[in-house]
């Protein structure tokens, strides 16, 4: 299993919008790729070295069964799904994207 793994801290004033968007439009949108099989949004409730003052951390993560699947997310979409994000949330936000292998 691959794990697409968006990280993102997002303005408090911002948030309760982003969730919104994120839950009923960004990730279902994601989903009819066709390229993952799973997903999860996380709320990061403690990060030792940030304040909440700086915004809200969210993890996003999306799951598929090799790495053909992401590449093809990668190149047939991505770019796509990021610019509405930015389109709609402009610099409101930051994100950070990992990769992982599930082991277990």
């Amino acid at each position: 299993m691959i794990i697409y793994n968006v990280t993102i801290k997002i303005l408090k004033a911002r948030e309760q919008e982003w969730v919104k968007w994120m839950m009923e439009e960004h990730m279902p949108e994601l989903m009819k790729t066709g390229c993952f099989e799973a997903y999860h949004l996380h709320n990061l409730i403690q990060d030792i070295e940030d304040t909440e003052e700086d915004g809200v951390t969210y993890v996003a993560q999306y799951h598929c069964k090799s790495l053909k699947e992401y590449e093809t997310y990668i190149n047939e979409h991505a770019s796509k799904m990021r610019q509405a994000g930015f389109d709609r949330f402009g610099n409101s936000f930051i994100a950070f994207r990992t990769l992982m292998k599930q082991l277990v």
